[in-house]
């Protein structure tokens, strides 16, 4: 697996983004990003605006057909075919704690949450600690295989610690890099490089 292979694929991850964005996800300096990402979008495999890349349609078949190779033993290897199950269960709970901090019953009804029942809120955190709790050793597992993804988990407890520290837009703010925000971006990560498929 070489630069220019993680540089494209941290585009078809982060879909539209700086060299720095790309270099945080993909693990390679700054200036060797903004190299490649110049290379590439005089090949035609991205597109640049205003400082910010994404994949051309030739750029993201590359990725696709780069994934294929890049990752076809690992797809194979028990151990990290247990992992990814281990998180898929534990996604389908992250799931359902993020639509549990957005809505609450109210009356029979689910209304959106407007925080104000701080007691609510601490509860949905400390659920939400637990769940980290439980999801750290799969993603160290699975970082084994793909020493990179480590970065999410930073990220991942950055959010947490920020959104118990009393400021509640971490845990999924789509404008910060919260808790669902990067859960998301990983989700996707570990659903190209198991089998190709782009979370929707």
């Amino acid at each position: 697996m070489d630069d220019r292979h993680l540089v494209l694929y941290g585009l078809a991850i982060k879909k539209h983004a700086s060299a720095a964005a790309v270099a945080a996800l993909v693990g390679l300096s700054e200036d060797r990003v903004s190299e490649l990402l110049a290379e590439a979008t005089a090949g035609g495999r991205s597109v640049e605006a205003q400082g910010a890349y994404l994949l051309s349609p030739a750029g993201r078949m590359i990725v696709d057909g780069q994934c294929a190779k890049f990752y076809a033993e690992m797809r194979l290897d028990r151990g990290f075919i247990q992992a990814n199950e281990r998180f898929e269960r534990i996604n389908t709970e992250l799931k359902q704690l993020i639509t549990d901090w957005q809505l609450m019953e109210v009356g029979g009804q689910k209304v959106r949450n407007d925080h104000a029942d701080a007691e609510y809120d601490a509860h949905m955190l400390s659920r939400l600690g637990d769940l980290h709790d439980r999801f750290t050793p799969i993603i160290q597992a699975l970082s084994c295989a793909v020493p990179r993804l480590r970065h999410y988990l930073g990220k991942l407890e950055q959010a947490l610690e920020r959104a118990e520290a009393g400021d509640g837009r971490w845990v999924s703010d789509a404008k910060l890099e919260s808790y669902h925000t990067v859960w998301f971006e990983m989700h996707e990560d570990l659903l190209r490089i198991r089998d190709g498929v782009r979370e929707e």
